[in-house]
C-alpha cells in the first residue's frame, strides 16, 4: 500500500525563489529612483520615456545575444508569430501606461494600475479557468485599500484618460499572464524568452518612441542637449532595466501574474520610504496606515497562497497514487478474464 507524501519545497528553490524576488524589488526601486533623477525638472529632465524604454530592451537584447553567443542560454524554437503578437501586447501597455499618465489625474492613474490585480484574477479564471481561494481574495482586497489609502489623492475622470487607462490596464494584464503562458507552453527559461522578445519590442520602440514622446511633451529627442552625466544615468537606468525585466520573466514564471501583482506592490512602499528619505518627499500618516495596510494584505496572501500550494499539491499527490473506483472495477474485470492456463502459466514463471 502506498504511503501519502507530500513534496516539500527544497531550500535552495527556496533561496531562489527569495533571490528572484528580492532582485525584481531592488532593480525596479532603482530603475524608478534613477529615472526619477534623469526625467524630472531638477534632475537631467530627459522627457522622452517611450524612447527610455526602447533603449532599455535595445541593451536587454544585445544582452541576450551575447549570452546565447556564448552558449551561456541555449535557444529553443517559439513561433515568430506568437513573439510578435506578445511584443506588440507589451508595447501597448508601455505605450497606454504613458498615456494614461498624461491624460489622467495621479490619483485616477493609481487607482487604474491596482485595478490590475482583480483584472488578473479575471482573466485567468476566463482563459485558463483558475479559481481563487477565500483567503486570497481577502489578502487581495487588503492589499488594493492598502495601497490605495496611500497612494490615491485626488481622483479626476475623463473620457480620453479613462479609455487609455482601460487599454493600458487591460494590455498590461495580458502581458503578464502570457509570460507565464509561453514559458509553460514552449517549455523555456525566462531569460530565454526574453532575449526572443527584446530585439522585437526595442525595434518597435525605437521607431515609434519619438513620436510617441513628441505627442505627449511637444519635446523632440533630437533637440535634447545630452551631457555625459546625463548619458550617465541613462546608462543606469538601462542597466538595471536588464535585471528589472529579467526579473520579470524570473517571478511570473515561477509564481503567477496575480502574485507579481499583489508583491509587487512591496515596489510602492519601497519608493514612497526611498523618496522621503533621499528626496524629501512628504509621508504622511495617511501614507504610513496605508503602507503598513498594504504590508499587512502581502503577508496574508503569502500565508494564502502557500496554503493553497499546499492544499494543491496533496490533492495532486493523492489523484496520482489512489485507484478509482472505475479502474478498480475495469482490473478486476480483466483479471476475471484472463484464461486459467495463463494465470497458472504466469505463478509458473514466478515461482
Amino acid at each position: 500500500m502506498m504511503t501519502e507524501s507530500v513534496k516539500k519545497p527544497s531550500s535552495s528553490a527556496s533561496i531562489s525563489n527569495f533571490g528572484a524576488w528580492a532582485m525584481n524589488i531592488v532593480s525596479s526601486v532603482g530603475i524608478i529612483m534613477a529615472n526619477k533623477q534623469l526625467m524630472s525638472n531638477n534632475g537631467y529632465v530627459f522627457s522622452f520615456a517611450s524612447t527610455l524604454t526602447g533603449f532599455h530592451f535595445a541593451v536587454t537584447a544585445l544582452v541576450g545575444i551575447v549570452s546565447n553567443a556564448t552558449g551561456y542560454s541555449a535557444s529553443k524554437h517559439v513561433p515568430f508569430w506568437e513573439l510578435l503578437w506578445f511584443s506588440m501586447v507589451a508595447n501597448l501597455s508601455i505605450t497606454g501606461m504613458n498615456f494614461s499618465l498624461m491624460l489622467n489625474s495621479v490619483g485616477f492613474y493609481q487607482i487604474s494600475k491596482l485595478s490590475m490585480i482583480p483584472v488578473v484574477c479575471v482573466m485567468e479564471w476566463i482563459l485558463h479557468n483558475k479559481h481563487y481561494t477565500r483567503e486570497v481574495k481577502i489578502s487581495v482586497v487588503v492589499v488594493v485599500i492598502g495601497v490605495g489609502v496611500c497612494t490615491v489623492t485626488d481622483v479626476e475622470v475623463n473620457l480620453k484618460g479613462f479609455t487609455c487607462a482601460a487599454i493600458a490596464v487591460f494590455s498590461t494584464s495580458l502581458q503578464q499572464i502570457s509570460i507565464g503562458s509561453l514559458q509553460k507552453k514552449y517549455s523555456v527559461g525566462s531569460f530565454e524568452l526574453l532575449s526572443k522578445t527584446a530585439p522585437i519590442q526595442a525595434l518597435f520602440l525605437l521607431i515609434l518612441g519619438p513620436f510617441v514622446d513628441y505627442y505627449l511633451s511637444g519635446k523632440l529627442i533630437t533637440n535634447y542637449n545630452m551631457t555625459y552625466a546625463a548619458f550617465l544615468c541613462i546608462l543606469l537606468s538601462c542597466s538595471l532595466a536588464v535585471f528589472c525585466n529579467v526579473s520579470q520573466y524570473l517571478c511570473i514564471g515561477r509564481f503567477s501574474a496575480v502574485s507579481f501583482q499583489v508583491l509587487g506592490h512591496m515596489k510602492t512602499v519601497c519608493v514612497l520610504t526611498l523618496g522621503w528619505l533621499l528626496f524629501d518627499s512628504e509621508l504622511t500618516v495617511k501614507n504610513i496606515m496605508g503602507m503598513a495596510v498594504a504590508v499587512i494584505g502581502m503577508i496574508i496572501y503569502s500565508w494564502a497562497a502557500e496554503a493553497e500550494k499546499k492544499s494543491n499539491e496533496k490533492t495532486s499527490h493523492h489523484a496520482k497514487n489512489s485507484l478509482t473506483e472505475e479502474e478498480i472495477r475495469l482490473l478486476t474485470a480483466g483479471i476475471d478474464n484472463i484464461p486459467l492456463k495463463d494465470l497458472e502459466l504466469g505463478k509458473d514463471q514466478q515461482d
